[in-house]
């Protein structure tokens, strides 16, 4: 349903991506983990078609981005759905005028009520029910990350792209919208791409870890297999959270630590 092949991308001298290839399993949750410049925002951008890659193959829901018009491009997002990381609202417009945007763009438009019954609906499933009419600034940063998601969702989309879904929110607001998406998994049962540095919320989320560093992907595995892994950028990240065991030595988290 996804998948990178032999990707690279540069801007201008700075290589961003250098030979990437991922696969991300169809109805399952791959997280891509990194620091900031590592290019996980570039792949985001890359399967939605605002970048093309220098040289690779890019390829979403059966479309090759690399040679797909603008029809087909828009036809390819309109089956996607996006919560962007400062959730990107419209400070002029109410929750529920936010929330209805993509369908207000659709063509042929659904008429006014079904716009509306989609919208309550939308935000039922993210805990804001009865949140229409409110203004964005009176919103917390949790409440504007969850009118974000009942956007990305009203759609009905195939593949659920995250960046940075934590980002900026407190620990307490940050394990709530974690739970959240692990509830929209199972709910939607759709593809889940999350951008992240967060392990720990990956770990929470995801059916699948991807690493990347300096463009390259340097893990891609099964949560299980990538906690055993020996590579030292993997190790690093894993172990700001780790335990000790009885005779004293650090281990990474368990699952079951990690999910409660």
């Amino acid at each position: 349903m996804i998948s990178l092949n032999n990707v690279s991308i540069s801007f201008g001298e700075l290589q961003v991506l250098s030979d990437v290839t991922a696969h991300f399993p169809t109805g399952e949750t791959t997280a891509i983990l990194g620091q900031s410049g590592a290019g996980k925002s570039v792949i985001l951008k890359l399967l939605v078609g605002l970048l093309k890659a220098d040289s690779g193959e890019v390829s979403v829901l059966g479309t090759d981005l690399g040679s797909a018009s603008e029809e087909e491009l828009y036809t390819l997002r309109r089956r996607l759905g996006m919560l962007f990381q400062n959730a990107a609202l419209f400070d002029s417009l109410t929750v529920a005028e936010n929330v209805a945007f993509p369908l207000e763009q659709q063509r042929p438009r659904p008429d006014s009520k079904e716009i509306a019954d989609r919208v309550a609906e939308a935000l039922q499933s993210v805990g804001l029910e009865g949140f229409q009419d409110r203004q964005v600034s009176d919103l917390s940063g949790g409440q504007r990350k969850r009118v974000g998601l009942a956007r990305a969702i009203i759609t009905r989309p195939e593949i659920l792209l995250f960046d940075e879904p934590n980002s900026g929110l407190d620990p307490i607001t940050s394990e709530a919208i974690d739970a959240l998406i692990c509830t929209m998994k199972r709910e939607l049962g759709i593809t889940f791409v999350v951008i992240t540095h967060d392990i720990v919320g990956a770990l929470k989320v995801a059916d699948h870890l991807c690493m990347l560093h300096d463009g390259r992907i340097v893990e891609h595995a099964p949560i299980q297999q990538f906690l055993q892994s020996e590579h030292p950028v993997v190790r690093g990240f894993l172990n700001r959270n780790v335990s000790i065991d009885a005779q004293g030595g650090i281990r990474p988290p368990t699952i079951e630590e990690i999910r409660g």
